[in-house]
């Protein structure tokens, strides 16, 4: 037994090195053949790296390069995450940074356009896609990733107003350094950047489940073998066209267990009617899994 724990374990770190890995090859990409090529900003930490690598360019041996600002930068925010969240976390936070630095360092650009509103639309649709399929496989890509789930643990609320005032730093450096006109196409790239995370990572997305069922008790046991949710039930329900007696359950689940609900329902009751809609904000304990 604990030889099969070993090497699930050991297929683990391996997947989520292959992650790492392959995020910093699209952060490399969206950097060198787009952002930088178009005088785009990028959001977050490494949207700082960039505004330091304008800032420094001039100033010879003391030039900080994007590659070398985004490892350095994110150093209090490893420190941050070893004391506040997890070591293993923090190991595979900082392979996902060290291997984002290196390739922007040493990728070579290849160079496609400098039109700017291409360069924002594809930079940040690159990035995006990198960054949520690496917060999807449980891997952090540093920065305000980290501050975010330790305020989100402390607190129970997410950073978006840290994040909103930080690109907005973002933004108007852009307009400061390059022109007004490249802030707006910042904009637009911070735009698409959060469009594809949300569309790649799915966890933080909240959906509310109704069914109506004839079978609660093996819909119930069903769902909760295949996810950890609450569940509430309301007994004495009728259907309208047989008048026969049904019972109502509602929980809420994250899109990302969308399959398992289905694998769920299948198995327990294929002839339930199950309502799903949108959540926008969950008060009260939710659970969110760790790390």
């Amino acid at each position: 037994m604990d030889d099969v724990q070993q090497l699930l374990k050991r297929h683990t770190y391996t997947a989520k090195f292959s992650v790492a890995f392959f995020y910093g090859v699209l952060v490399s990409i969206a950097v060198n053949f787009f952002w930088t090529p178009g005088h785009i900003y990028s959001s977050g930490v490494t949207g700082l790296a960039q505004l330091v690598n304008s800032l420094t360019a001039g100033l010879g041996m003391f030039h900080i390069s994007t590659a070398l600002g985004l490892f350095l930068i994110n150093i209090p925010m490893f420190v941050l995450a070893w004391k506040q969240i997890g070591k293993s976390f923090t190991v595979f936070t900082f392979i996902c940074v060290l291997f984002a630095s290196i390739m922007i360092r040493f990728i070579q650009p290849v160079h496609l356009t400098s039109d700017p509103i291409i360069c924002a639309i594809f930079g940040g649709a690159v990035n995006g896609f990198g960054t949520g399929f690496a917060l999807k496989n449980g891997i952090s890509t540093g920065g305000l990733d980290i501050i975010g789930i330790v305020l989100r643990r402390k607190t129970g609320r997410s950073m978006g107003t840290i994040n909103i005032a930080f690109n907005s730093l973002i933004v108007l450096s852009a307009g400061f350094v390059y022109g007004w006109p490249y802030a707006l196409y910042s904009a637009l790239g911070l735009f698409v950047n959060a469009k594809v995370i949300d569309m790649t990572f799915t966890r933080q997305q909240r959906m509310q489940v109704m069914v109506i069922t004839d079978r609660p008790k093996t819909v119930i046991d069903s769902i909760q073998n295949h996810m950890r949710r609450g569940i509430t039930i309301v007994h004495g329900a009728e259907g309208a066209y047989r008048h026969d007696e049904k019972t109502i359950l509602f929980t809420v689940i994250t899109r990302y267990e969308m399959d398992e609900l289905e694998v769920a329902m299948e198995e327990a009751d294929p002839h339930a009617f199950v309502s799903i809609s949108d959540t926008v904000k969950v008060l009260g304990h939710f659970y969110e899994p760790k790390w």
